[in-house]
């Protein structure tokens, strides 16, 4: 596998995934520098994922047939245009136009960076290529928030969305030199693209991507609460555990795409649920011993990140002819997957007065999303069992 191309769509993902995460840390900065509360500039997060979720997969279905070096060069260019005009905000307005652009443009870039990636190794390495693009995004979650709190302390929360224009800009000039040419999917009609959706594997399979982005949500927004209260650690301990689980984080995207290739991403996906409900199941009942609690978080957060890969690899090696439209489909998912479990986890602190019972909860869903993952795995070796008698027949 030529590496040097997937490191460049890697960094590509790196930046865009930045764009997401950055804001939620500079949320303060913004407010008093634009005369805003939190709570409405907290709403630039949900901006992004609103464009990023509706606005992808209709671009992506738009452009299907379009060359993806094209694609990944032209998302990238309005990429750097929305964080030009993010650095140049100096009104709420202004700040929010950017973040659509910002959010539609990182979601047309990472599902063709994914496709991209796929059409550019051997079947056999596809697994361990996502995983690389994972890789970048998973980066982007455990140094986004720290570095743009930085920048803007010493300089301006602006100062963020400049660098990143400058260092988009490099990398997509980088693209444009070192990128082979990658055919888009085969012309299928419209209809028929947005057909599949009637397909009950890719359904299913959706269905796996959102209830366990849910179970992830669910613990992942109410990590700092949940250690300081049922772990009770302190603040210095807290931030050492956030770092250590994000360590794992990036180790587990990149172990997941190796391990995809060599498991195949079903058994992978049956595998990790598993571990993943499991042993988010038994962090409640080992809570009062420290250690125990904390190395159960980290064979979670490893093998939920290995999963990660495993799912849009899936979707690729089901659906080849329009992988691009269901990868942005299934972008659009994971983002409602957010959501949904952000705000699930927080109605059930509301309710209890306790984020103690949060891995219960995403322990349970993280099961139906196993058992989403059954249907679908089933359907689909049904269907390739049809397919082979047909051909033999």
């Amino acid at each position: 596998m030529n590496r040097f191309p997937i490191f460049m769509l890697a960094l590509g993902a790196f930046l865009t995934g930045i764009s997401e995460m950055i804001v939620a840390g500079i949320l303060p900065f913004i407010a008093n520098d634009l005369d805003v509360n939190v709570g409405t500039a907290g709403q630039l997060v949900t901006l992004f994922s609103l464009s990023f979720a509706a606005g992808t997969p209709v671009v992506i279905a738009i452009t299907s047939r379009m060359d993806r070096k094209k694609l990944l060069l032209l998302s990238l260019a309005v990429f750097i245009a929305g964080s030009v005009l993010s650095a140049l905000s100096t009104h709420y307005g202004l700040l929010v136009l950017s973040r659509i652009i910002l959010g539609v443009s990182a979601g047309v870039y990472s599902v063709v960076a994914f496709s991209a990636a796929a059409k550019l190794v051997r079947p056999n390495q596809v697994g361990s290529a996502i995983g690389f693009i994972t890789l970048g995004i998973n980066s982007a979650m455990v140094l986004g928030v720290p570095a743009g709190v930085f920048i803007s302390k010493w300089l301006s929360w602006q100062a963020n969305f400049a660098a990143l224009a400058a260092l988009a800009f490099i990398a997509l000039v980088g693209m444009a030199k070192l990128l082979p040419p990658t055919q888009g999917d085969e012309p299928v009609p419209f209809g028929k693209q947005f057909a599949l959706l009637k397909d009950p594997v890719i359904v299913s399979g959706f269905a796996l991507s959102l209830l366990f982005t849910v179970s992830i949500s669910v613990l992942n927004t109410y990590m700092t609460p949940y250690l300081q209260t049922v772990l009770h650690q302190g603040t210095s301990a807290v931030a050492v555990t956030l770092l250590v689980l994000g360590a794992a984080s990036v180790a587990g995207a990149r172990l997941g795409g190796i391990t995809a290739d060599k498991w195949g991403t079903v058994r992978l996906m049956t595998f990790g649920l598993a571990v993943v409900a499991l042993s988010l199941g038994l962090l409640p009942v080992l809570a009062g011993w420290q250690f125990a609690g904390l190395l159960l978080l980290i064979v979670w957060m490893l093998t939920a990140s290995m999963v990660i890969p495993a799912v849009p690899t899936y979707f690729i090696q089901y659906a080849q002819g329009s992988s691009n439209l269901i990868l942005g489909l299934n972008m659009s998912v994971l983002h409602l997957g957010v959501a949904v479990g952000a705000g699930a986890g927080g109605i059930v602190i509301d309710s209890w007065q306790t984020p103690f019972f949060i891995p219960w909860i995403a322990s349970a869903v993280a099961a139906a999303s196993l058992a989403s993952g059954a249907v679908s795995f089933f359907l689909r070796q049904k269907r390739t069992a049809t397919l082979s008698g047909l051909s033999e027949g």
